[in-house]
């Protein structure tokens, strides 16, 4: 089993989570009993838009 280590790589790892939580609640699922991962992403990173448009926004903003 890896560990990931280091407040950069965690922060990353954290990203790409809500990233493919983020796809998989474009299309109808739920990733948590929480707080959505829209709406945590809406908050911290402040993109607007359907769902949809904040993950194109979000992926376009994690390849750069």
């Amino acid at each position: 089993m890896a560990t990931i280590t280091g407040k950069e790589n965690i922060l990353a790892y954290r990203e790409r989570v809500l990233l493919s939580g983020l796809k998989l609640e474009t299309k109808g699922m739920k990733m948590s009993r929480g707080k959505s991962c829209y709406a945590i992403v809406k908050q911290e990173y402040g993109f607007k838009g359907s769902k949809q448009k904040v993950y194109e926004q979000l992926k376009a903003h994690l390849e750069q």
